[in-house]
């Protein structure tokens, strides 16, 4: 019998952004407490959302409405990343990234971690940016499938290909 296995990885649905930040910029557009600071929110590429206010305060007060449209829309925080706000002449901006792929020392730490506190016979082979775990038991990938998602990791993990 061969050995059964599933992929860790890293991927955030672009459809699921887009439409968390569509919603997003309808809220700050109707909003009342948004009115005359010139709020956005658009993407600036192909990876990065840009939000732009005319004061700190409002610009966070749109960041936190992004925030909760994607948690609306089951994407993990840990998958947008936020910069810092920065002033550029009357207008504030801020810039954040979405984060794809596992990055080599995440994927070494995870596959530590199924090593540690895992089931015996399980193998995990760092591929890219993506993790395989592999293993004879299904139970045992059920098992290592329950400790990454109970572990307290830097990325937002999904697990694809069981088979």
């Amino acid at each position: 019998m061969a050995d059964s296995s599933f992929d860790v990885v890293s991927k955030v649905d672009r459809q699921e952004v887009d439409n968390a930040l569509n919603q997003a910029a309808k809220e700050i557009a109707t909003r009342f407490d948004f009115r005359n600071t010139d709020a956005s929110i658009e993407w600036s590429g192909d990876e990065s959302i840009t939000l732009t206010a005319n004061t700190e305060d409002r610009l966070l007060a749109a960041l936190d409405v992004f925030k909760e449209k994607l948690i609306r829309r089951d994407l993990s925080l840990k998958s947008f990343d936020a910069g810092e706000p920065t002033q550029s002449g009357k207008v504030y901006k801020l810039t954040g990234t979405l984060v794809q792929g596992i990055s080599q020392e995440n994927a070494k730490k995870i596959s530590k971690l199924i090593r540690d506190e895992g089931p015996k016979g399980i193998k995990a082979q760092i591929q890219g940016d993506e993790l395989r775990v592999s293993g004879k038991k299904r139970d045992d990938l059920q098992a290592v499938i329950a400790l990454l998602k109970n572990a307290d990791l830097d990325v937002a993990l999904q697990f694809v290909n069981y088979r």
